[in-house]
Formats: C-alpha cells, sequence, structure tokens
C-alpha cells in the first residue's frame, strides 16, 4: 500500500515510490527505489524535500520501524492521491533559462550514464523513471529551446554517447512543437530521443570511441545498434511504440538507403524521420574521437546539401526554423564588421535576425566591449553578412560569450 510520511520517518529497507518534490531536488535519478544504504537516506535528509510516498507491500512499513514500543500509536493508513506538479514552463529570455537548463543537463546526463549502465547489464529500462528525465528537458525546451539545446551540445568525447541521448530528447521536442504536435505527443517524442540509441551499450567500447575510421567488420558491428536497442526496449515494460519504433528506424533515409530495414519515404513513421534529423545535426555538431563537431550554421548547411536522400524535406525545414538558421553558439561577422556569437532565436521574427553578442572588432583587429544587439530591434541597421570559423580568428572560447554565468555541467 502506497503511505505519505515524514522524511524524518524513513528507514533503511522502505521502497521510496516518490519523493514529494522536484526531480531537480532529488539526490537520485530515479523516481522509485528500495532505500538500503545509510548514505543514500543521509542525502534525502540534506535536501529540500519534506514528505515521500513509500509503498509498504515492497518495503518496510512505518509501523515495522516501532512496533517493538508497546506504546507507539498505530500508524494511520494514507489513501494514494498522486500529486500533479503543474510547471512553469511559460517563455523565458535565454539569460533566465541557461542556469536552470545547466543543471537539467547536469543531472540528466548522470541519470542517463545510470540508465544506460543498468541496460548494458542485462537490466530492463525503468520508463517511467526515463520520463522524468523527459518531463525535466520538455519544460526547459517549452521556456527556451536555445537554452538547453545549446548547451547539450557542448559535450566531450567522452561522454559523447550520454549526452547525445539528451540532446536528441530536446531536439525531438523542439521539432514536435514546431511541427505543431500536441503536448503529450511533443513529451513521447521526447521519450524516444532519449532511449533512441540505447543499442549502442551492445556495442564494445572500443569501437565506438575509436579515434580513427573504422574496417567494414567494425562499421557492421555499429550497424547492429538499432536492432539491439529495439529488442532491449521490447524486453521492457511501459515502452510506447514510438518509442520502440524511433530506435528500430532513426538511420532509416528517405531514398531506401538507410539501415536496418532499407525503408523509403512514407515506410518510415513520422517521427521517426524526426528522430534522423535530430540524430544527425547533433552528431556532426559533437566533438568525436576521430573528428571535430562543425558549428551550427554549418551542420545545417551541409544537411540541406543532403536532404533530398536523407531526409524529409518538410520535417528539415521545420527542425531548421525550431533551431534557426544560425543556431545559439554560431559565430557571425555583421555588415559593420563586428564579430559576434548568435545568443537567442527570436520567435515569430525572422531567421536571419537573432538577438547576437559582438565583441571583436575585424576593422581594429581587436577585442571590443561586449555588447548585445537586438538584429530584428526597430531602428538597428546591422545585419549578418556571414558566418565564420572561429579558428580563422584566433578565437579559443566562442562558449563564453553566449553561456555568461551558467558554467558548463
Amino acid at each position: 500500500m502506497l503511505k505519505k510520511i515524514d522524511i524524518s520517518q524513513l528507514i533503511l529497507g522502505m521502497y521510496v515510490h516518490e519523493l514529494c518534490g522536484s526531480w531537480m531536488d532529488s539526490p537520485f535519478w530515479k523516481k522509485s527505489f528500495l532505500l538500503t544504504e545509510q548514505n543514500e537516506l543521509a542525502e534525502i535528509q540534506k535536501t529540500k524535500i519534506k514528505e515521500a510516498w513509500i509503498d509498504s507491500s515492497k518495503g518496510l512499513d512505518v509501523y515495522q520501524a516501532t512496533e517493538s514500543s508497546p506504546l507507539a500509536p498505530e500508524e494511520p493508513e494514507v489513501q494514494f492521491v498522486k500529486t500533479v506538479v503543474v510547471s512553469d514552463i511559460g517563455p523565458v529570455s535565454m539569460g533566465d533559462e541557461l542556469g536552470r537548463a545547466s543543471r537539467i543537463v547536469s543531472k540528466s546526463k548522470e541519470a542517463v550514464f545510470s540508465m544506460f549502465s543498468e541496460a548494458r547489464m542485462g537490466k530492463a529500462v525503468d520508463v517511467g523513471n526515463a520520463k522524468e528525465i523527459v518531463e525535466e528537458i520538455a519544460d526547459s525546451v517549452m521556456r527556451n529551446p536555445g537554452a538547453l539545446i545549446g548547451l547539450a551540445r557542448l559535450k566531450t568525447k567522452d561522454d559523447y554517447t550520454y549526452m547525445h541521448s539528451v540532446a536528441v530528447c530536446a531536439l525531438m521536442v523542439s521539432l514536435a512543437k514546431q511541427l505543431g504536435l500536441g503536448e503529450e505527443d511533443a513529451r513521447e517524442a521526447g521519450l524516444a530521443g532519449l532511449l533512441h540509441d540505447i543499442g549502442k551499450m551492445m556495442i564494445s567500447s572500443d569501437i565506438l570511441n575509436k579515434p580513427g575510421k573504422l574496417t567494414d567488420d567494425e562499421f557492421a558491428s555499429v550497424k547492429l545498434h538499432p536492432t539491439a536497442g529495439y529488442k532491449m526496449l521490447l524486453a521492457s515494460d511501459g515502452v510506447s511504440q514510438v518509442a520502440l519504433d524511433v530506435c528500430l528506424h532513426h538511420h532509416e533515409k528517405m531514398d531506401g538507403t538507410g539501415y536496418p530495414k532499407g525503408l523509403k519515404g512514407e515506410q518510415i513513421s513520422l517521427l521517426s524521420r524526426m528522430g534522423a534529423v535530430c540524430d544527425v545535426y547533433d552528431a556532426i555538431t559533437s566533438n568525436r574521437p576521430y573528428k571535430q563537431g562543425w558549428c551550427p550554421a554549418q551542420s545545417i548547411r551541409k544537411m540541406a546539401e543532403w536532404s533530398k536522400g536523407h531526409f524529409d524535406e518538410k520535417i528539415f525545414q521545420a527542425f531548421v526554423k525550431s533551431i534557426g538558421i544560425y543556431p545559439v553558439g554560431t559565430l557571425v561577422r555583421l555588415e559593420s564588421g563586428r564579430l559576434g556569437v548568435v545568443i537567442e532565436q527570436q520567435i515569430g521574427k525572422s531567421l536571419l535576425a537573432p538577438k547576437v553578442r559582438v565583441f571583436f572588432s575585424v576593422k581594429s583587429m581587436a577585442y571590443i566591449v561586449p555588447e548585445l544587439l537586438d538584429l530584428a530591434g526597430p531602428g538597428l541597421q546591422d545585419r549578418i553578412a556571414n558566418r565564420e570559423d572561429p579558428g580563422k580568428w584566433g578565437i579559443k572560447d566562442i562558449n563564453q560569450y553566449w553561456l555568461g554565468d551558467a558554467a558548463p555541467f
């Protein structure tokens, strides 16, 4: 039976069904778990969380902690009423969302690492806990998509597999929103994005992290990950057909040259066509063991060249609208001769007129006091002349100009 108790009543051996607080306040990525370690109990007691739901059918009950005392009052039964937490998902500025998005990305990475590690050991995927991750990511994207999507791109070679899943989850939610899908469908798309690459846990890390070109046999091994992931998810309870389909078919191409089934055109589901776009974008913008990632704007241009055979063109165009022709983090040169980094897209305004923070003068070849420009603002005549390669100008850390005080995870 489910009972709501004060945190002070928690003891080892209880099964925690849910901590009554934000997922971000919880020290654990799992929503439900058996409390077996003293350090876990101590971590919970240090948080702001005051109450918890326990399941006495799966662990100790409250009275079992006090039954040795004949004077202990009988613990009244509490009927389970699901608490609905209404998230604040109204639009906010990049500056307002970056700090919160940074914390979400950090915790999501840890959660995906734990979830995928358990999957590697043969354990079923806990979909309920995976949905907790998706909820936080989706809410952040609804508030300001550029913040979390921009941060998730800043992955290292070592955490690529886990951060890639977080990034594709966020991109899928943003794309679903752009395509006009409902909120529930957008979150379903996010879950599919989070789980799409779980089959890579069945591939040797030596192959996944190989710095050089793969051999034919190694590439054949990599191509098995959609089928491996599909089988892993099929063995887990509560995995939707949408997540199964995206996991199996996110490497299919519109011209039929993809894998594992060689599906073509409309044979590929809407969500899998979305997954293909999001998966490739994050892959080519990320640093990998064998190559440096392309800048966001360059990646969009490259994908546009491939779109006829590889992607659904309507979905790709919607994707461009969702992240911008010049996505967050892109270095651009303005007609005034200043260099700046794109820090925010502007909903309902031109894709060619984002907000830019300028910091370098091409004319004087010197850094200038950073200034935020709204290229869609009234009276501003400056426009983007071109995207630029940071290396060309000797700029080593372009991210500092759009990250602000949000520390990278």
